[in-house]
């Protein structure tokens, strides 16, 4: 069995910018450990695998180390594959564990529709400054730990101690983040426990960022800077219940995987 494989830089205008991810369009789901190995395989931070149902689709997305509830630019790569190498026209509706999910293309860019998921206020773990290297100044949770800082240049300059990180296991990673010198506001996103040290630009983390910044910051529509070493911009709106994302992608490459030896 061959099985298509397109690697996509999305939130980025060029490759190898931005955050790759791979995207599997399938005919019928193949065995969850097969899709599992070969996240671990590709060695991304996420790789999508979707199925067509009528006209939509069903969506799921593998970390290197396991199935995660929600991915932003993957979602945006799988949308990019289905208007650039698929022939898809008009919206797009993804089916997954975080509900429905809506993309369109406006112009060179796609715009996501994801669930708005506000960070609330925590106490966080005790060794925070043990483990970013500075106390933070806000301290939040969702489903990742979500820390506010001073400063984009502390957000530039911030080292963490992944070791640290990796035990806290109630979370899958640590979303960082400061009000931006040009941007809006800036974030960093780090998740050794899912085997992704750094993310590059971390749609899901945004998910928290934008209802937490439009409040701080009184207005809807916000532009975001992920500061990672490949870099991305996101064009943000708070809608409510929702958010959404736009931003750019590219594809790196297209291959075939050979799965006669596995199915």
């Amino acid at each position: 069995m061959m099985l298509d494989m397109y690697q996509v830089d999305a939130f980025s205008k060029k490759v190898f910018g931005g955050n790759p991810a791979a995207v599997c369009p399938l005919d019928e789901w193949i065995p969850d450990e097969v899709m599992q190995s070969i996240a671990l395989e590709n060695q991304l931070s996420e790789t999508a695998f979707f199925i067509k149902d009528g006209n939509e689709f069903r969506l799921r997305w593998f970390t290197p180390a396991f199935e995660i509830d929600l991915c932003g630019h993957a979602t945006l790569a799988s949308a990019h594959v289905l208007y650039q190498h698929l022939g898809h026209k008009g919206p797009i509706v993804f089916h997954t564990r975080s509900g429905a999910l809506y993309v369109e293309q406006q112009g060179e860019k796609y715009y996501m529709k994801l669930p708005s998921r506000p960070p609330k206020e925590d106490s966080g773990p005790a060794n925070i400054e043990a483990a970013l290297g500075i106390k933070p100044v806000d301290i939040r949770l969702s489903r990742d730990y979500f820390f506010v800082f001073e400063s984009e240049q502390q957000i530039r300059d911030m080292k963490p101690n992944l070791d640290l990180i990796y035990k806290w296991e109630e979370v899958v990673g640590v979303t960082v983040t400061a009000v931006g010198e040009k941007a809006d506001f800036v974030s960093r996103f780090f998740a050794p426990r899912a085997q992704v040290n750094e993310d590059p630009v971390t749609g899901s983390a945004h998910c928290n960022l934008v209802p937490y910044w439009s409040e701080k910051l009184g207005k809807k529509k916000l532009y975001a800077e992920q500061l990672s070493a490949r870099y991305g911009e996101l064009h943000c709106e708070d809608l409510g219940e929702q958010i959404s994302l736009g931003g750019n992608a590219i594809t790196f490459l297209k291959g075939k995987i050979d799965l006669s030896t596995v199915l």
